[in-house]
C-alpha cells in the first residue's frame, strides 16, 4: 500500500511466537517490534510452548537478572547462553525428529541459534526475521527503540504516537489486547483500529487432541511452506 494508507502492527519481541504473530506481520505494511518497554517475567519474550511426549512443554532461555524496570532492549540472556540454546535444540529435536518437515525446520532453528548475540531484543528479532523469510513474509520490520519518539508517553498514547510517527492510518492489534485500546481515541487521530482474531487452525500433530497457539515451530514442523501460507490467511479483522 502507499504511505497514505499505511497499515501498522506493533508487538514485543517474542521467542518463536505463535502463528497469529506472523499473521499480524504479514497483514501489515510495516511492523514494529516493541522493545523499549519493560520486560515482564513469565511472558513470551524468553519462552514458548511445543509438544513433547504427548504433552505441552515450555522451552525457556534463562535471562540475566536486572532491575525490575529494565526495558527489553537492555535485557540479556544468561551467561550460559550457548549451553541453554543447545539444551533447547535437543528438546526440539527429540520432540519433532519424526515430523514430516523436521529437516528443513530444524536447520532454520539451528540458524537462529547460531547467533552469539545474547541481547534479547536483537536475538529474538533476528529469529523472527529468519522465520519470516522461511514463511515468505516480506513486511519491513523495525525496532521501536530505533525510532525517534517523544519521552514520557506510555500505554495507548504511545502506540498512537508510534502510528503517527510512521504515518499510519490503520493500526491492527492482536485480539488479546482489545480491552487496552479505544476506538474513539484512535479515530480522534485519524487512525482506523482493528483486532486480528486467529481462526481455528488444526493440522496433524503427535497428539490426539489438537493443541492450538503453540510456537510457530510446531506449525512449521507439520506443514509445508505452501500449507502454512493457507494457515496464515485464516484470521478475521474485528472492531
Amino acid at each position: 500500500m502507499s504511505k497514505d494508507s499505511l497499515v501498522l502492527g506493533i508487538m514485543q519481541p517474542y521467542l518463536f511466537p505463535y502463528i497469529g504473530y506472523f499473521q499480524l506481520i504479514k497483514t501489515c505494511d510495516e511492523f514494529i517490534i516493541y522493545d523499549d518497554v519493560q520486560y515482564i517475567k513469565s511472558g513470551w519474550v524468553n519462552r514458548n510452548r511445543i509438544i513433547q511426549q504427548n504433552e505441552i512443554k515450555y522451552f525457556t532461555l534463562p535471562v540475566k537478572r536486572a532491575p525490575i524496570n529494565t526495558q527489553i532492549n537492555n535485557y540479556f540472556y544468561a551467561d550460559d547462553f550457548s549451553k541453554n540454546k543447545s539444551k533447547i535444540l535437543r528438546q526440539i529435536e527429540a520432540s519433532y525428529k519424526k515430523s514430516l518437515f523436521f529437516s528443513d525446520v530444524f536447520k532454520l532453528i539451528q540458524e537462529c541459534f547460531e547467533s552469539s548475540n545474547n541481547n534479547i531484543s536483537e536475538f529474538n528479532t533476528q529469529a523472527i526475521k529468519l522465520c519470516c523469510n522461511y514463511l515468505s513474509i516480506n513486511t519491513p520490520i523495525l525496532l521501536s527503540s530505533e525510532l525517534t519518539l517523544n519521552e514520557g508517553i506510555t500505554g495507548q498514547d504511545r502506540v498512537i504516537h508510534m502510528n503517527k510517527t510512521m504515518n499510519s492510518t490503520h493500526y491492527i492489534n492482536p485480539i488479546g489486547g482489545k480491552d487496552l485500546y479505544s476506538h474513539d481515541e484512535f479515530e480522534k487521530n485519524d487512525i482506523k483500529l482493528n483486532f486480528l482474531k486467529t481462526n481455528n487452525i488444526e493440522y496433524p500433530q503427535f497428539i490426539n487432541e489438537h493443541q492450538s497457539f503453540l510456537s510457530i515451530i510446531d506449525v512449521m514442523m507439520f506443514n509445508s511452506q505452501e500449507q502454512i501460507q493457507l494457515l496464515l490467511s485464516k484470521y478475521d479483522l474485528v472492531d
